[in-house]
């Protein structure tokens, strides 16, 4: 039987055709695909630089008004204070490369030193005010450092963020605004206090929508544009993508990377016979074939027409025979004309072939496809020139 929060989630994402499921992944990060992740740590700390070279001189040039209000050392003090955050703010929208082991990590260390950044100059900010006596113009421009949290929770909005971790983000917020209230004893009235409190919980809130909504648009537009529409594998984009990152780490961790490219036999034959549906239902069939072979952490992605490219991370050349039994064990399904459905297949591995870019490894598959095929089709040519029999009767 559902929980009635259950039910509370499928009722407020009926309209916005969001799955429960989503719901829980808009509230808490989890289980987003490794391309997912980094396009969004790409898209996070673009809008970091931007950010921060835009008030690395917002920043420093406000102490023109400083100066001009609060009296000496308290303006120079101020003033110095500015130009210090202005720096590190520079420092932070300085043009960086995204981190290929960890790119998500890396964007959410920026974002955090970035919430860091003016929640300090706050706190400093406002122990120099609450040391100094102000009046007049002096107190209402101290007013400005006082709202300063409720500017830094509205930058949150522009983020695809998960809402927990803009609530985790906005924690140096509310703690400098609070230490600012109570520094060294406060002049600030309770209705004040109440008011700035509510504005930040009320920003918080709305950066919290703002950027499930990102969050979720973003996912819908990755997920449409790197899976195959009629196969539900990755897309051409999405494998390569795919394939450019598990190379790096093959290269780095000095771990195997295999590739094994597919190409259906005779496919051609049975769109002209029987019809492109026909095709199609192939194409899905051997897809849940493949699928059911692969592990969880390989990827299967729709090459081009009827060509399929499985990228195996941490498989030997050693192994690759063991996989292709299973392939032969099992089959690939049945034809419109009731014949099994055959592959060429093509494999290579990143050590055994010493390949020195991941398309130079996809290039070698391809090749030892063609070779299969040459060779009379139903067959697999693995590296060291292994060939093994994929027909109907290699079963036995």
């Amino acid at each position: 039987m559902d929980s009635r929060f259950g039910r509370f989630l499928r009722y407020i994402s009926s309209d916005l055709q969001i799955s429960p499921g989503q719901v829980w992944q808009l509230l808490i990060p989890s289980r987003r695909t490794s391309y997912a992740r980094r396009y969004a740590a790409a898209l996070i700390i673009a809008r970091i630089q931007l950010i921060s070279v835009l008030f690395a001189v917002i920043v420093p040039s406000w102490s023109v008004v400083d100066l001009a209000t609060y009296d000496a050392p308290l303006s120079w003090q101020l003033t110095l204070l500015r130009f210090a955050s202005g720096l590190i703010l520079l420092v932070l929208g300085w043009p960086r490369r995204l981190s290929d082991t960890r790119p998500y990590t890396h964007a959410m260390a920026m974002l955090l030193a970035l919430m860091i950044v003016p929640s300090a100059f706050h706190m400093a900010s406002m122990a120099l005010l609450n040391a100094s006596a102000t009046s007049g113009v002096q107190a209402v421009m101290t007013q400005f450092y006082i709202f300063i949290p409720i500017v830094v929770l509205a930058g949150l909005a522009i983020f695809p963020l998960s809402a927990l971790e803009i609530i985790l983000l906005s924690l140096p917020a509310f703690i400098t605004a609070i230490f600012g209230f109570f520094y060294d004893g406060t002049r600030v009235s309770l209705e004040e206090h109440f008011i700035v409190i509510w504005c930040m919980l009320m920003m918080t809130f709305v950066s919290i929508f703002s950027g499930m909504s990102q969050l979720h648009y973003m996912e819908t537009m990755l997920h449409r544009a790197m899976t195959d529409p009629l196969t539900g594998t990755a897309s051409r984009r999405s494998g390569m993508e795919t394939l450019r990152l598990l190379f790096h780490l093959s290269a780095v961790s000095g771990k195997p990377l295999s590739v094994a490219f597919f190409d259906i036999d005779h496919f051609k034959h049975i769109n002209d016979t029987f019809g492109h549906e026909a095709g199609d239902n192939v194409l899905q069939q051997i897809t849940e074939r493949l699928r059911g072979l692969l592990r969880h952490s390989d990827t299967l992605v729709r090459w081009g027409g009827e060509e399929f490219l499985a990228i195996l991370p941490d498989i030997s050349a050693r192994q690759l025979t063991a996989l292709v039994e299973r392939l032969t064990a099992t089959g690939l399904g049945i034809s419109p004309d009731g014949t099994p459905l055959t592959a060429s297949v093509g494999i290579a591995e990143t050590m055994a072939d010493n390949a020195e870019s991941w398309r130079a490894l996809v290039e070698l598959a391809d090749k030892r496809m063609y070779e299969a095929k040459q060779k009379g089709r139903a067959r697999a040519l693995l590296p060291g020139n292994i060939v093994m029999n994929l027909g109907p009767d290699a079963k036995a």
